[in-house]
């Protein structure tokens, strides 16, 4: 796959789209468990790279990029993620949503 100027692959590629809202529960359990997911999660085949932002509501948005589809399904079955899942809806999310998607153009401007 060639990469662009800003480091991203050109399309087609896939993301996976998080939206969360967080308890205040733990947050320091919280924080340490997402640095080493993010950590693992870029060791794992197909990763390509994350965005994070946080949008106008006080949500947490965060893009993460694939190679494809079957990389997102590995990554989403891996036990160690399974088990942060786990903690994160028992402890840490009030609530989430996850899309995913194909990317099949993209275009960018930059003066």
């Amino acid at each position: 796959m060639e990469s662009s100027t800003r480091g991203w692959p050109e399309p087609p590629y896939h993301v996976a789209i998080l939206k969360v809202a967080r308890t205040a529960e733990d947050a320091d359990g919280y924080v340490k468990t997402l640095a080493h997911i993010i950590d693992l999660a870029q060791h794992q085949p197909g990763y390509l790279g994350r965005e994070s932002a946080t949008t106008s509501d006080g949500e947490e948005l965060t893009i993460i990029y694939y190679t494809d589809e079957q990389s997102i399904r590995n990554w989403h079955d891996d036990p160690e993620h399974l088990a942060a899942q786990h903690l994160a809806r028992s402890r840490w999310y009030e609530s989430y949503e996850v899309r995913i998607a194909r990317v099949e153009r993209s275009y960018r401007y930059h003066q």
